[in-house]
């Protein structure tokens, strides 16, 4: 129920966000580059610092709370505050004043300021995903579950939640169906924004009143009690301990790999999106039916997930977005490349060379995203299990607020290079589809590397539990070396504490 209600938000909130920003006037697809670089990143950062010193002076319960409030507080006043008194407090006279005299190469950065109360809830909106959806909701998760329970459940989570991404659709296109009929005159976005920001607000309450049920409610597992004790550390010394981990740097690789791969794309079939849809009404609509649709592919992504995880294991599943992201942007980029060549077959279809790119784009990004939450969110969640509480909390924050906005940057600072040096986007493709490439192969390295280890980490966490429940009961236990040996790893006599080892088996003892 909690990560229904902040997946329906956080859809709310990402097809408003791109509406307001895309299609407001004087803006463009353009300004998502120059927003998620210069705006949005800087304030993740500083949402992680403060971050940090929280996790070292509050609560759990204390801390989750006082992360998320501020966001529910937000997008009530967004929708009844920033909104109705936007005419009144964007520069837009100024703006205009000053894109005459720098040129329109300046649109991008000054369209920041021209609309800078937009711009805030689509920092805000992107914070929503990284913070409540990766940071407190998926902390809890791994403080109440154990991996075992993670294989089956994790994907269940997901199973249930993307359900909210099928009717938060549907509530976005209600409301842009609204808007069509009011009168002239009348500012439906006004109207339909009270709507849906109410809505996110409701929803938000909702998610403190089980999160203070289930912390009430719920008994944490063995894992959970057992917390290892380290000084506490300052942010920079958490930094320098988070990166000289080898485990959370091939993390670290997964999330920056990602959120770049997937701007590379999105940014270019934004563009294509608005030139198809300049209207807002229309946009917003057509946003509607996207997140319907990724709702059901991600709901039968996960049907198949647990197969995925049963059968295949942790590293085939941690493989398989990459893969898919590849395919299909090279596939996107292959169509806007060679749309025109392909013109009179694509007219064949009843399409434009423009409309197939919208809707291959749309493919895209559907297929991404339904294996990023079926498969590479769960994936990630799990690989957090196994480490010590410290950098558990931690290394979430440092990756999740930091790296998961440090990819989405990346891409934009890739994109914002390509424009300047060959003029726009549409001329930078192929290179952005080369950059792809490399990006998704160091992504698969990464993938690798990290399922050694975390294959490493769960033997080592089995061993722990076999040999406690060995020494409790007396019995010795032999782990099996390589060339068949055994060596005994547990005491027959735990009161003696005897841990030496021998190749010859004894009579009283449990194989691993």
């Amino acid at each position: 129920m909690m990560f229904f209600c902040i997946l329906f938000n956080y859809t709310i909130l990402r097809d408003t966000k791109d509406v307001l920003v895309v299609t407001a006037r004087g803006s463009s697809a353009e300004i998502i580059p120059f927003l998620k670089t210069w705006v949005n990143l800087p304030m993740a950062i500083g949402f992680m610092l403060l971050y940090t010193k929280l996790a070292n002076v509050l609560s759990k319960q204390a801390l989750f709370y006082s992360v998320i409030v501020p966001f529910i507080a937000f997008f009530g006043a967004f929708g009844f505050v920033l909104y109705p008194l936007s005419n009144y407090i964007h520069p837009q006279a100024f703006a205009d004043k000053l894109l005459s005299i720098l040129g329109p190469r300046f649109l991008g950065p000054l369209a920041i300021m021209r609309i800078w109360s937009f711009c805030l809830f689509y920092v805000m909106a992107e914070l929503w995903g990284s913070v409540v959806i990766s940071v407190l909701f998926w902390g809890l998760a791994n403080q109440i579950t154990t991996v075992d329970e993670a294989k089956r459940s994790y994907p269940l989570f997901g199973l249930g939640a993307n359900v909210a991404l099928v009717f938060s659709g549907r509530t976005v296109k209600y409301f842009s169906n609204l808007r069509k009929t009011l009168g002239p005159g009348v500012d439906g976005w006004a109207i339909s924004l009270k709507a849906m920001m109410s809505i996110v607000v409701g929803m938000g309450l909702v998610i403190c009143l089980l999160y203070w049920w289930v912390n009430n409610y719920v008994p944490l597992p063995a894992h959970s009690k057992k917390k290892k004790e380290k000084p506490k550390m300052g942010t920079i010394e958490s930094l320098k301990f988070l990166m000289s981990s080898r485990y959370i740097r091939d993390l670290a690789t997964l999330v920056v790999a990602y959120g770049i791969s997937i701007n590379l794309v999105e940014v270019t079939w934004k563009s294509k999106l608005k030139a198809q849809f300049p209207s807002p009404n229309e946009y917003s609509s057509f946003m509607g039916d996207f997140s319907t649709a990724t709702g059901i592919a991600t709901f039968t992504m996960m049907l198949v997930s647990q197969f995925i995880f049963d059968k295949y294991g942790w590293g085939v599943a941690a493989k398989i977005t990459p893969s898919v992201l590849l395919m299909t942007g090279v596939g996107f980029f292959s169509l806007i490349l060679f749309g025109d060549p392909l013109a009179p077959v694509i007219g064949k279809l009843g399409l434009t060379p423009l409309l197939a790119a919208v809707y291959v784009g749309a493919m895209q990004n559907i297929f991404s995203k339904s294996a990023k939450y079926s498969l590479f969110d769960p994936c990630k969640e799990m690989a957090y299990i196994p480490l010590d509480e410290d950098t558990k909390v931690k290394g979430k924050a440092a990756i999740d607020v930091v790296c998961n906005p440090l990819g989405k940057s990346g891409g934009a600072l890739i994109q914002q290079f390509m424009i300047l040096t060959f003029g726009s986007l549409a001329n930078s493709t192929p290179y952005l589809g080369g950059v792809l490439l490399v990006i998704v192969l160091a992504w698969l390295s990464a993938a690798k590397s990290l399922d050694t280890q975390f294959t490493a980490l769960r033997r080592e966490e089995e061993l722990e539990k076999v040999m406690e429940r060995a020494a409790t009961i007396n019995i010795p236990v032999v782990a099996e070396n390589e060339d068949g040996n055994g060596s005994l790893v547990a005491p027959l006599n735990p009161e003696e504490g005897d841990y030496s080892t021998s190749s010859s088996q004894p009579s009283n003892t449990q194989n691993i």
